[in-house]
This record gives C-alpha cells, structure tokens and sequence, in this order.
C-alpha cells in the first residue's frame, strides 16, 4: 500500500504541473492545496509503510526517486515560468547529482545515506529529524508559495508582486538548506572514500 501511494505522486505531479499551465486563475488557485496534497502524501507513505511493516528496500529507492523527480521538476518548471532564477533548478540538479554519487558508493559497501557523515555538526545537518523536516517544510511552503503567485500574476492582482517577493525569499531559505545538507555530504566524501578504498584493497596490497 505505501509503494502505492508513492507511485501515485508521479502521475498526480504531471496533472499539477498541466494545471500550472493552464493560464486560469481559479485552476491555480485550487493548484496550492493540490501541491501540498502531494508532498503530504510522501509523510503518509512513510508512516504507513512503518506501521504495516511495509519497510522495503524497493519502497526507499522508489521513496528516493519520487521525491528526487518531484524536487527536480518542479524547480525546473517555476523556472520556466519565470517565477525563479534558472541558477536555482542548476544548483538543485548540482546538488543532487553529486550527492547521489557519493552516497551511491557508500550505500554500495554498505554506508547507509545517513551514516555517510561523522562530524556531529554534519549530522545534525544531514541526519536529524528537525533539519530534515524543516527542509520538507521549506519546500512545501516555497511551491505552495509560488503557486500562490503564479495564480495572482494570471488574475493580474495587485498582490501579485507581493506574493511573489515572498515566495522568492522562502525559496531561497529552502535554497539554503539544501545548500547546507549537501556540502557535508560532499566534504566528508573525501574521508570515506579513502577509509572505503583501503578497506577495500588493504589487504590485496599487504599480500603483494
């Protein structure tokens, strides 16, 4: 049932994004619930998955890139829009393509995403429940914000300017924060990958 769920973020993000296009203000306006419906339906997953014991290894690489595509396309479309600078959806697809990599080496020898990093500060950063909730929030409150003035802008409101200013100022916090949980991941790379290569060929080379 959670794998359900997630999966059916993919289909409702592209009828969310048709929607963004339509040029209606009225449609846009109903895209603002709409949106943290699907980003709302990413905690129920989770939950629900926790409490069936519906935990799997598919049901995190699917949680991973729905959530990834979500992130990703969304960024790119407020782009598009010319709600955003396109410096920002570079730095997200930056961000994330490079992280991914790193944890993608970890998690192959073993390294949970999350135990990638040591520093207490890099795990307060990467790891706790409060940053990455916060970040979650950040998110959901910058597109809703967006949304918000994309549909102000098509009814040619007089708070549109206004909305808009705001939904900028708090995409660029959630800009930040993903800033912020990247760079440890990518500073503490140099470490683990080290410590993983000698692990790894330590031994091979103490028999030459």
């Amino acid at each position: 049932m959670a794998n359900t769920i997630t999966l059916l973020r993919f289909p409702l993000l592209f009828v969310y994004v048709a929607l963004l296009y339509s040029g209606k203000p009225v449609v846009i306006y109903w895209c603002v619930p709409f949106i943290v419906l699907i980003i709302l339906m990413d905690m129920v997953d989770g939950l629900i998955a926790r409490a069936r014991g519906e935990v799997t290894l598919l049901g995190s690489v699917l949680d991973i890139a729905t959530d990834r595509t979500l992130e990703i396309v969304l960024w790119v479309v407020f782009a598009n829009l010319r709600l955003i600078p396109v410096v920002i959806p570079l730095i997200v697809i930056t961000r994330g393509t490079t992280v991914d990599a790193v944890r993608a080496v970890g998690m192959s020898r073993g390294l949970a995403a999350f135990d990638q990093v040591r520093h207490p500060i890099s795990r307060f950063l990467v790891a706790s429940r409060f940053m990455r909730s916060s970040y979650g929030v950040a998110k959901a409150i910058a597109f809703a914000t967006l949304t918000l003035a994309l549909g102000l802008q098509a009814a040619a409101s007089p708070w549109a300017q206004t909305a808009h200013t705001l939904a900028l100022i708090i995409t660029w916090v959630a800009i930040s924060m993903t800033i912020a949980r990247g760079m440890p991941v990518l500073i503490e790379s140099f470490d683990m990958l080290k410590r993983l290569e000698n692990n790894e060929t330590g031994p091979a080379g103490a028999d030459q």
